[in-house]
């Protein structure tokens, strides 16, 4: 049996295609080595960025007159919430302090209360023994004579 060559046009492609891609892979190389290469990407840079500038200005005119904030506007906002977030969380803080501080205050002073209260007690309790003693120390009464058998 004979072997015949069949015509494939994917290899032909790839071929066509790695040989192009070589070429131009040096060609493009060689271009970048060059001096002339730099300075224009330097151009092209500068005029990027004048345009990035103009477009800046150009969006910050057109934000003015539509009376609309622009991003540093936006950004100067956020920063005083921020501050102001803050300084609210402080005085939360503090006002949580003085409310324990009062807390405490109001139960002193009803310990306090407590206190004097308990203390007019034991002094009608103590007024009550020294009643008891002073029954107790008292010379005998006739009837507790009576009492007594006779001799």
């Amino acid at each position: 049996m004979s072997q015949t060559l069949q015509f494939d046009p994917f290899a032909m492609w790839k071929t066509i295609y790695e040989q192009t891609e070589a070429n131009w892979n040096d060609a493009i190389q060689q271009s970048m080595k060059k001096e002339t290469f730099s300075e224009g990407m330097g151009e092209t840079l500068n005029y990027y960025l004048q345009f990035q500038e103009l477009a800046k200005k150009m969006t910050e005119s057109y934000l003015k007159q539509a009376n609309m904030p622009t991003r540093g506007e936006l950004a100067d906002v956020a920063s005083l919430i921020i501050n102001l977030e803050e300084k609210v969380d402080s005085l939360d803080d503090r006002f949580d302090e003085e409310l324990s501080k009062l807390d405490a205050a109001k139960e002193i002073a009803q310990l306090r209360r407590v206190v004097s209260n308990l203390d007019k007690k034991l002094d009608l309790i103590m007024e009550a023994v020294e009643k008891m003693n002073q029954h107790k120390a008292a010379p005998s009464t006739p009837a507790s004579a009576e009492a007594q058998p006779k001799k």
